[in-house]
């Protein structure tokens, strides 16, 4: 697979306190990495960073053949390009279902209305939730919320998707429905950096699974290598505690 988003010792600090102490990723296209880790070990950090929600403070992140950390490089192209999904939906509650997948591929990409609603009831079909077009946010459960968030994050056609801890607000009945997606969208051969808390879930979703402690790598490989060899004490430690 060609190489897509490379991250190349990426350090960032919020005041004296270091997050991501020189972290190092290559994901390919149409790979599924999953990242580990306890809170607070730069994790979502990480995540903004390659989004550009956060400027680093060393190393550099390349998208294709593109550093988007040059200072030149227009942050909102980039985020057209990298979409994000937060465990906080920010769906807008003044819009509809509908509206809210519709509005960033009409207003920041300038596709016709009229073409993206059909594009957005294909998409909310596909993940049960079509018959909700027309209602708001408040009318519809924290699993539909997310799925919607998902979807309007789908509708700006990105090449990557990230996905920041996306289950953990959920009501664990509601875990599987937004899951279900996730599957969908690794069929269709979706770029995906996740980082989750949900092991069983990534052991089968995931080529690649980074474990990440202190705002570093610990240990990267294939799922069964780390739940059945890992390399590092830290990381058999970690997944005997959250294995499912």
């Amino acid at each position: 697979m060609a190489g897509m988003l490379r991250a190349d010792a990426v350090r960032k600090s919020f005041g004296a306190n270091e997050v991501l102490k020189g972290i190092s990723l290559d994901v390919a296209q149409g790979e599924v990495v999953c990242l580990i880790g306890a809170s607070g070990s730069g994790k979502s950090t990480f995540l903004r960073c390659l989004n550009l929600l956060e400027q680093v403070d060393d190393g550099d992140i390349w998208l294709d053949d593109v550093e988007i950390t040059d200072p030149q490089v227009d942050a909102d192209d980039v985020r057209q390009r990298v979409g994000i999904v937060f465990q906080a939906y920010n769906l807008f509650p003044h819009l509809s279902v509908l509206s809210n997948v519709c509005l960033g591929p009409v207003k920041a990409l300038g596709r016709a209305r009229s073409e993206v609603e059909v594009e957005a009831m294909g998409l909310l079909d596909r993940i049960g939730l079509s018959a909700k077009a027309k209602s708001y946010p408040d009318a519809l459960s924290g699993g539909q919320q997310q799925r919607v968030a998902l979807v309007r994050a789908i509708a700006m056609r990105p090449q990557i998707l990230l996905l920041d801890e996306i289950t953990s607000a959920l009501d664990p009945m509601l875990v599987g429905e937004v899951l279900d997606v996730i599957r969908d969208l690794r069929r269709d051969g979706m770029t995906i950096i996740m980082a989750t808390h949900e092991m069983t879930f990534a052991r089968e979703i995931s080529d690649r699974m980074v474990f990440m402690a202190d705002g570093q790598v610990e240990e990267s490989g294939p799922p069964e290598q780390l739940f059945t060899a890992p390399q590092s004490a830290r990381t058999a430690e970690f997944l005997a505690r959250h294995r499912g």
